[in-house]
């Protein structure tokens, strides 16, 4: 039997933060936890587009317990103002989602390459910051961080994590989803060596029609390059409803294991949530140890465990 979203247990009592939830992915986790009576924070950068997801997300659950509020994982300064004014005593789960996707190069207020910096360093930053609040729920905490199949497009290299040496938006890409993925890994056993009951997990949507794939091409006025976007998105992508399985999976199912990575079933793009491949040195040690030196270094986030 295939895992839907009916599937999800009860989260009644649970909190979670959703980062990124005001589209997408995002939006269909977060609802789908609201459904399940989770009280839910949409973390987002864009306060207009937030609040109109969140008047959507209350007219589709009307019991839902959701709230927005404002998170800028381009910006170090906002990733602790949100954790410092977080409201809940205890946090169930952080759902690491929100991303962006083979853009122009651009650097984040802090001064690093804007993907990896958002993809990875700011939500690095996130989970440190959290993490007391994670260590204090009572039934086992989890934090699910979404990467991606294009994690086979680039290896994280330690010497230019900034891509300073010939930008290619696709290898920076990778290079951040890599980056997820050896987070996820070196979190893992460093909660293990601490003998936490904390989870740290990885999943990815497969191809999901969502908006991600467009705003590079938007930023640059690539119009024809959007069109090819769309177009594939209606011909070939499954829909952000079904692209969220994973990570609600990843997120709620029972027994899901840390370091765990999982994705769509068939052929890792689309259909139900099944364990998904990735490359051998996203589990390297050696290289998940430097990268969390240097992500320590970059956000002056340093781990409670």
């Amino acid at each position: 039997m295939s895992w839907t979203a009916e599937s999800v247990p009860d989260q009644s009592g649970r909190t979670a933060v959703v980062t990124g939830a005001n589209t997408g992915i995002g939006y269909c986790t977060a609802r789908e936890l609201a459904r399940r009576g989770a009280r839910v924070t949409l973390a987002c950068r864009d306060a207009e587009r937030a609040t109109a997801a969140l008047k959507r997300l209350q007219a589709e659950v009307p019991n839902a317990q959701a709230v927005f509020r404002p998170l800028d994982l381009a910006d170090l300064e906002s990733v602790r103002a949100f954790a410092e004014a977080y409201e809940e005593p205890s946090l169930d789960l952080l759902v690491n989602n929100a991303g962006v996707m083979a853009l122009p190069y651009g650097l984040t207020y802090d001064g690093f390459e804007k993907q990896f910096g958002v993809n990875h360093l700011g939500h690095f930053a996130l989970t440190g910051l959290l993490l007391p609040r994670l260590r204090a729920a009572d039934r086992g905490a989890r934090i699910v961080v979404v990467s991606s199949v294009a994690h086979v497009l680039a290896g994280v290299r330690l010497g230019d994590l900034n891509a300073t040496r010939g930008y290619r938006r696709w290898t920076a890409y990778g290079q951040s989803k890599s980056a997820n993925l050896l987070f996820v890994h070196e979190l893992s056993r460093r909660l293990a060596a601490a003998g936490s009951g904390i989870v740290a997990a990885a999943a990815h949507p497969g191809y999901a029609a969502t908006d991600l794939h467009t705003r590079g091409a938007l930023m640059e006025g690539r119009r024809g390059v959007e069109r090819v976007y769309v177009f594939g998105n209606r011909l070939l992508a499954q829909s952000a409803e079904r692209g969220a399985l994973p990570t609600l999976y990843a997120a709620t199912a029972p027994g899901v294991a840390p370091d765990s990575f999982t994705g769509p079933r068939a052929p890792g793009l689309r259909g139900a949530p099944a364990r998904a491949w990735r490359l051998p040195r996203t589990r390297d040690d050696v290289t998940g140890e430097l990268l969390w030196e240097a992500s320590e270094r970059l956000t002056g986030v340093t781990y409670a465990l």
